[in-house]
């Protein structure tokens, strides 16, 4: 019979922390985030946010020069990507953050467009 392993604190850490952070949530209850769903912050100027969680704060700094893919901020912070998407939904809800999703099914050019391309440019 095998010994309990039990976790030392820095496992716990790992487990609970992104548990905290979200208050418990697993998904954004309004919004929808794809991996490279482009965040840019609204602000271009260093604001304080004394009532955003420290990881919040990092999101828009962030984002303050540059749109990041959602994916992208996930590795900078080292967070999981889904703890990500439920912050940037309520960074999204109080209008501190702009997003653009990828395109579409309906956004995308047609296949008969994108042959005629290529016809017009083999012609060249």
């Amino acid at each position: 019979m095998r010994e309990p392993r039990w976790l030392d604190d820095a496992e716990v850490g790992r487990h609970l922390r992104p548990y905290a952070i979200t208050g418990g949530r697993t998904r954004h209850s309004r919004h929808t985030f794809t991996l490279i769903t482009l965040v840019v912050s609204r602000s271009t100027r260093e604001a304080r946010h004394e009532d955003l969680e420290p990881e919040s704060a990092q999101i828009l700094g962030l984002c303050r020069d540059r749109a990041v893919a959602v994916a992208e901020i996930a590795a900078h912070l080292d967070l999981p990507v889904s703890v990500v998407k439920i912050l940037c939904g309520d960074l999204l809800n109080a209008s501190l953050i702009i997003v653009q999703a990828p395109p579409g099914q309906d956004d995308q050019p047609s296949v008969e467009l994108i042959e005629r391309v290529m016809d017009g440019i083999r012609r060249l």
